[in-house]
């Protein structure tokens, strides 16, 4: 299999995986997706670099937050519109 191929397969799956997690896949918003999970990955996987990185860029650090805020409350929001369905 290429990495063009494969990159491609795992887009659709980061577009279904946006959809679930959050109720909307757009360009943007998969973005978001990919910059928090790998975040997230990589504050509990490594927290020593994720610890020097918050430091260097205590800006970025801090977008980072808001960002993670943001996820967490359009997935709220999801769960709550498909709990209001059943």
């Amino acid at each position: 299999m290429s990495l063009e191929t494969l990159q491609e397969q795992v887009d659709g799956l980061m577009e279904k995986y946006t959809e679930l997690l959050i109720g909307d896949s757009t360009p943007e918003l998969k973005e978001k997706v990919k910059l928090w999970a790998m975040y997230t990955h990589l504050s509990k996987t490594m927290p020593p670099l994720a610890k020097h990185w918050n430091q260097m860029y205590p800006d970025a650090k801090d977008e980072l937050k808001e960002l993670v805020a943001e996820i967490k409350r359009l997935n709220e929001e999801n769960r709550k519109s498909q709990q209001d369905k059943e």
